[in-house]
């Protein structure tokens, strides 16, 4: 609460300084927003760029001076539209608002006054020093393409200096670890308009990482217990109608497709098909817990606006699973989800409590259009995630209203570069379901019983997780995720025989080698590699060759030294089938 008000005192001290520069300025509105604020304004024939930055600041300032408090004014709406009489955008909001039966207040610091809801610091000539304004924008007045192209000023501040240093340290480490600009430049993925926007391509280097990524996910699933599945990438619009998905997933959902007497759909999750196959036969209580899972295409129609590189996109992977168990089961279920999480997470060099945390999401129970009405299912269910993340000492903090239709979930939050968290992934309790579905199981005394499904990924969205890594790892991946691992970099045209055995050697032992036999110079090859984030290079020379040895190199560019071929060969072998973050 107190950083929105922070953040929209700002808001306000930034509407002053600009209707001082700019007298004709319409000013419309100033929200905080996460990490900051904007405020949106009419400049007219004016034109306002970032270059005007530092006098605005400096006015802000300036302004600031003078600034005491918020004062609170009580106006009529004639009073409201006789103050912004030139101001279309005011006097909407004040017919809106009135109509809406809200009370019009001002608030009034120094001799700035604004329409505004209140929200506010105490201090403002304080508290409001640390401030730094980011960016500009064009935005759409009340977000809609038909109404005025208006200006918006995006700012950020904080309670202190060294808070505020690290944040634009963060926005800059952030541009730096762009995993966009980090992709194209080692040639990981691409996008093309003709292919469709949301729809990334990915090159061999790519595909190689991902590969690693899915078959390290599936191999641990299965040691632990998963039945790994394939099923279809579309079905019926009767299936996520029978489930629920279609009213609630609609307007993400890509459109129906007739074909012969049957409309189809592209499927936006899998749950439904994994309960088709759960439903195929009669099940036993002794088959429970029942994990069925699938590394599964999953498509989704993201708003053009919305899509990110791979952070967002309409086409994905998902690692995905239901977990089909007796309501008693749910706590040591939920528990060994928690812990693959946790061990996946602790592989790919992610440390809990630092790179990533848990949200507890719950429903709301006043909210029957957004969600099931089962007020006892869902204080059971929420109770059952709660006792687990403390019991598992997890991080974790709680949040109403962001459960899914069909029962509480736990949230994965990734956070990023620049400290900004990201939903990556979800483990779900679902009570609505099996009754949907009329998922049921023989109990010990030969009765029908409805289970509960669990919906979880360890990973989430391989895409996504892979833009989480490319931005962690600044491209520099551990070397059982690099594309290329080793290049073996011959001194003159006589070593290329001997680099070509070493390179042999290397791919049967299926260590990712390449072989520059270009030809340049040693110092160039080296750079090329180290610019490719290559692991390891190998040179090799009249020495090497004589001694069956390589001279190694690492990215950093720190000279190893000379090694013996088989050394090398079980040292790298020994990083990667462990898995060692380097």
């Amino acid at each position: 609460k107190y950083f929105d008000n922070l953040r929209h005192s700002t808001a306000h001290l930034l509407a002053a300084a600009v209707t001082d520069l700019w007298p004709k300025a319409k000013r419309t509105i100033g929200p905080a927003i996460e990490n900051g604020f904007y405020y949106d304004f009419d400049f007219g024939k004016d034109k306002v760029t970032e270059a005007d930055f530092p006098k605005i600041e400096d006015k802000m300032r300036e302004t600031l001076k003078d600034w005491k408090g918020f004062e609170r004014k009580d106006v009529t709406k004639t009073e409201a539209l006789k103050e912004y009489k030139d101001n279309e955008y005011k006097k909407e909001l004040i017919v809106e608002f009135t109509k809406a039966g809200e009370k019009l207040t001002f608030y009034k610091s120094g001799n700035y006054s604004d329409l505004c809801r209140g929200g506010h610091i105490e201090n403002p000539k304080e508290e409001l020093k640390y401030f730094k304004l980011l960016s500009v924008a064009g935005a759409y007045w009340r977000g809609s393409e038909k109404n005025k192209m208006l200006t918006r000023i995006y700012g950020t501040v904080f309670p202190t200096q060294k808070e505020l240093d690290e944040y634009l340290n963060n926005l800059e480490l952030e541009k730096e670890r762009d995993h966009r600009k980090i992709g194209k430049d080692l040639d990981l993925f691409v996008f093309s308009d003709l292919v469709g926007a949301g729809l990334p391509l990915f090159t061999e280097k790519g595909a190689t990482i991902r590969r690693e990524l899915e078959r390290f996910t599936q191999d641990e699933e299965i040691r632990r217990g998963y039945k790994h599945v394939i099923t279809p990438h579309l079905a019926k619009t009767d299936l996520y109608r029978t489930s629920g998905h279609y009213p609630y997933y609609k307007d993400t959902m890509y459109p129906v497709m007739k074909v012969d007497e049957d409309e189809l759909i592209l499927r936006p999750m899998t749950c439904p098909h994994h309960f088709m196959l759960y439903k195929s036969r009669p099940r036993s209580y002794k088959e429970l817990p029942m994990r069925i899972a699938e590394l599964a295409s999953q498509f989704r129609y993201e708003k053009s606006g919305e899509l990110s590189g791979l952070m967002r996109v309409r086409l994905f992977c998902l690692a995905d699973a239901h977990i089909i168990s007796r309501v008693d089961q749910a706590n040591s279920v939920i528990e060994e989800v928690l812990d693959l999480i946790d061990y996946i997470a602790k592989t790919l060099g992610l440390e809990k409590g630092k790179d990533y945390r848990y949200r507890l999401s719950l429903g709301d129970r006043t909210d029957d259009k957004k969600y099931y009405k089962d007020d006892k299912a869902w204080d059971e269910a929420e109770d059952v995630l709660r006792t687990v993340l403390k019991k598992t000492k997890s991080p974790y903090f709680e949040v109403e209203g962001e459960a899914a239709f069909y029962g509480p979930k736990i949230d994965i939050q990734m956070k990023r570069v620049s400290g900004k968290e990201e939903t990556a992934f979800t483990v779900q309790y679902d009570f609505v379901m099996p009754k949907r579905f009329n998922l049921t199981y023989i109990n010990e005394k030969g009765k029908e019983e409805q289970p509960i499904v669990i919906h979880r990924s360890p990973i989430g969205c391989i895409e996504r997780v892979l833009a989480f890594l490319i931005e962690k790892y600044n491209g520099n991946f551990p070397t059982w995720l690099t594309p290329v691992q080793v290049k073996v970099l011959p001194i003159a045209e006589r070593h290329i025989e001997y680099a070509n055995e070493v390179l042999k050697k290397l791919r049967n032992e299926e260590i990712r080698a390449e072989l520059d036999d270009r030809n340049a110079t040693l110092p160039a090859k080296i750079r090329d590699a180290q610019m490719e984030k290559v692991s390891y290079m190998l040179v090799v020379g009249d020495k090497e060759e004589k001694k069956v040895s390589v001279s190694v190199r690492v990215r950093s560019g720190k000279d190893q030294g000379e090694q013996k071929l088989e050394e090398f060969i079980k040292n790298i072998r020994k990083e990667i089938d462990e898995k060692i973050i380097n």
